[in-house]
């Protein structure tokens, strides 16, 4: 699907804004802090409206995290604190398991937090290939334009990372098995 190309009616709003999501999901795995996180992409938000008159109709999810992506490197860059990494919870709805799902859904929870930790171990050069790829569903060009990276630098840093991330979640399930 294409993305949509401005004319004089469309706006800010239907343009970018649908973006939300993904940009809170990047700045979340690059600052690894949720407040953090939702200011880089307010303020990503309000540089992207002020620069709205200079985007040309491209791909408007790409041009966005890119904004997103650069505030939150300027935000490393100046040396914020990290704050204390908070265990991955997703809140489980619904009606009774029997036994044979709840084990399941134990087992899922489980792999799920050590996929969290592992990728949070990874550098962030990998961290936000395998985000924007693996997740947001970004291809190697979109994520070349959003990083600001060759064609193959995103090909090799995924391969690569996805390798660490291998590394790490066997690491990490040694340490959970006595």
């Amino acid at each position: 699907m294409e993305a949509p190309v401005p004319t004089e009616t469309s706006t800010f709003e239907q343009l970018m804004l649908p973006h939300l999501d993904s940009a809170y999901n990047l700045s979340r795995w690059l600052l690894k802090s949720p407040h953090d996180a939702e200011d880089a992409v307010q303020d990503a938000c309000l540089r992207a409206f002020r620069a709205f008159g200079d985007f040309r109709g491209a791909d408007g999810r790409a041009w966005f995290l890119t904004i997103v992506r650069n505030v939150c490197y300027s935000h490393l860059r100046k040396g914020r604190r990290e704050l204390p990494k908070v265990a991955f919870e997703e809140d489980i709805h619904g009606s009774p398991l029997d036994m044979g799902e709840e084990n399941a859904q134990s087992w899922l929870e489980v792999k799920g937090e050590l996929l969290h930790h592992a990728l949070e171990r990874l550098a962030t050069e990998y961290r936000e290939v395998i985000v924007l790829h693996d997740v947001e569903g970004l291809s190697y060009r979109e994520i070349a334009r959003v990083a600001e990276i060759p064609l193959g630098t995103v090909m090799s840093r995924l391969a690569r990372g996805r390798g660490k991330l291998e590394k790490e979640l066997a690491a990490l399930g040694k340490d959970t098995n006595p």
